[in-house]
């Protein structure tokens, strides 16, 4: 059963008297063509007035749409192949971040992504898509052997953040992501980095440094959740609504910014109600990607990828 939200009730509302009409007109025999082509086209049109006018806090709730495509499912519909790899060869392996060799239409790719889980007990083994130490160690791990064998890199981002427990902290948190910031920065191969879902603080930049950082269309990337932010501001979760607005977290307010180098639309409505033309536009674009960056020079691209990191926040007068 479709899971909706509370913006998308009224669209839903309007599909079920369609679909009554359909029905009602099958068993009786009458033509009722005029009137549902009107409410077809009044469904669209409130779809399109809907989705074009979305809240900052509507596109985070968007992005975690419990149906929502996560990273696996971006990697079954992209990849003819997909071999995975496990393990960070120090402490054991994390499910929270899933990596290996895949193949895109020829392209062969070192593919890493944050995975969530839908069920409960697959939430439970994934870590809600919060990766430990390992997971970002085996990340970079996976890194290395991509740029050993020329391979370009792709990862997938979506985390509410990096896990924040005492043990994960006892085996350094801190130091693992700060290590894939900066080995990442010098990688020798193209790097796409593409924020499919949430992109919380450093749990994102983890696996966020990149020659190219989109962002889909309903996602979202900041330092802080809307939640956490309206915590320390105002104690309080009420608050939420104004803190995603202070915040300017969405993909159009980070192009803005110039912190992200693209946008990749989604199908209106989101990415949740047609998960093939969701993969489909987004292998086009890492492949079109691949292509531009392969004919820079390496040293050139890791040039580019630290100039374009260290300016970001700087201020000249």
């Amino acid at each position: 059963m479709r899971t909706l939200l509370e913006f998308e009730k009224p669209i839903a509302e309007l599909e079920a008297k369609l679909e009554d009409m359909k029905k009602l007109a099958s068993e009786n025999n009458v033509d009722v063509s005029s009137a549902v082509r009107n409410l077809t086209n009044s469904i669209e049109e409130l779809r399109k007035e809907t989705f074009t006018n979305l809240t900052r806090w509507q596109r985070v709730q968007l992005s975690r749409h419990p149906d929502r495509p996560y990273s696996l499912d971006y990697i079954q519909m992209m990849c003819e192949e997909f071999h995975e790899i496990h393990g960070d060869r120090n402490v054991g392996d994390d499910p929270a971040i899933v990596g290996g060799f895949g193949n895109i239409d020829g392209q062969t790719v070192m593919i890493i992504g944050q995975q969530k889980g839908r069920k409960t007990k697959e939430r439970q083994y994934r870590n809600f898509g919060m990766p430990n130490p390992e997971g970002y160690r085996k990340a970079l791990r996976l890194m290395h052997m991509a740029e050993k064998f020329d391979i370009p890199v792709v990862t997938l981002i979506d985390t509410p953040g990096a896990f924040p427990g005492l043990e994960a902290e006892e085996r350094g948190q801190g130091e693992a992501i700060a290590r894939n910031i900066k080995e990442m920065m010098t990688l020798k191969v193209p790097v796409i980095c593409v924020v499919i879902g949430e992109g919380a603080s450093g749990g994102a930049l983890g696996i966020g440094i990149g020659d190219r950082v989109l962002m889909m269309e309903n996602s979202w990337y900041s330092v802080i959740s809307p939640e956490n932010c309206s915590t320390i501001l105002w104690r309080s979760w009420d608050f939420k609504e104004q803190a995603a607005d202070a915040l300017k977290l969405t993909a159009e307010d980070m192009k803005g910014f110039g912190l992200v180098d693209g946008i990749i639309p989604e199908p209106r409505g989101g990415a949740h109600l047609d998960f093939e033309k969701a993969g489909e536009t987004l292998k086009k674009t890492i492949l079109s990607e691949i292509k531009t960056l392969a004919k820079q020079k390496p040293s050139d691209r890791i040039d580019a990828r630290i100039d374009k990191f260290c300016s970001m926040g700087v201020v000249v007068e």
